[in-house]
């Protein structure tokens, strides 16, 4: 016989099925707009996989306001907390900087601020599209532990080559076994790194397709292989792409938008 389910916090269950972040729940319930078998349901409350959850139509359309904000970030702003006197990525997230071609019908206004967070980091020397969200469900899709969502980035890569730095054709002394070791080979902090899809897009640039996002991972990776990265630009979440968004501005994630 199998044993029955541990209890777990309804916040965490609610996760789980999907239904938002565990910030999120806490928030429904402290409104009075989460049930478990059909009783309002208190903060802390423990269920099991048996325990019927159900969520008020308030909480939906709450979820439905909030706002996912794809923004091409460029160098020397942070991702997330500012830090060291660099002004973190949602501080270019104003009505001024909102691309004028944006398709979506949708209309700047401040609260649309409120909880707004990075799903995902891209470091302070790097460009490209960065994700902030309001939606738990987006973070958990592109930054959760189960999470596979390929992140496609363009590198431009330099070499040192007999004594000195080689920044031009750097991919006719690239050794082809150590663009073997980039696809699959390496490992950060003690953890063998995932596979991922390297290829030259020219003979000064690389393509890197990952499906994880250890910290400043690509330059990591390229040190330990010797190369140096001179410029690095995410163009692809998922199945949404930079595409012509100007660095420095943003638009909003289309309502039929997938990652």
């Amino acid at each position: 016989m199998s044993t029955p389910a541990e209890p777990v916090r309804l916040n965490k269950r609610m996760a789980e099925l999907g239904l938002c972040s565990r910030r999120e729940a806490d928030f429904w319930i402290e409104q009075g707009w989460v049930k478990v078998n059909g009783q309002v349901a208190a903060m802390g409350v423990k269920v099991t996989p048996a325990d019927r959850v159900e969520v008020d139509k308030q909480a939906q359309g709450h979820q439905a306001q909030q706002v996912t904000i794809l923004l091409h970030k460029p160098v020397g702003y942070v991702s997330g907390q500012a830090e060291d006197g660099h002004e973190p990525a949602v501080a270019l997230i104003h009505p001024r900087s909102h691309w004028r071609e944006d398709p979506s019908p949708q209309r700047f206004s401040p609260p649309q601020l409120r909880g707004l967070a990075p799903a995902g980091r891209l470091d302070i020397d790097s460009v490209g599209l960065l994700v902030l969200t309001q939606d738990g469900r987006v973070a958990r899709q592109l930054i959760g532990e189960d999470s596979g969502i390929e992140k496609e980035y363009l590198v431009r890569v330099s070499c040192i080559h007999q004594g000195t730095e080689r920044t031009t054709d750097v991919q006719a002394v690239f050794p082809r076994e150590q663009l073997a070791r980039l696809r699959h080979g390496l490992s950060l902090d003690g953890q063998r790194l995932k596979p991922a899809r390297v290829d030259w897009q020219n003979p000064e640039q690389l393509r890197f397709v990952l499906t994880e996002g250890k910290k400043r991972q690509i330059r990591r990776m390229c040190e330990q292989v010797g190369l140096k990265v001179v410029g690095l630009k995410r163009i692809r979440i998922g199945r949404v792409m930079l595409g012509n968004l100007p660095q420095g501005q943003w638009r909003y994630l289309g309502a039929h938008e997938r990652f």
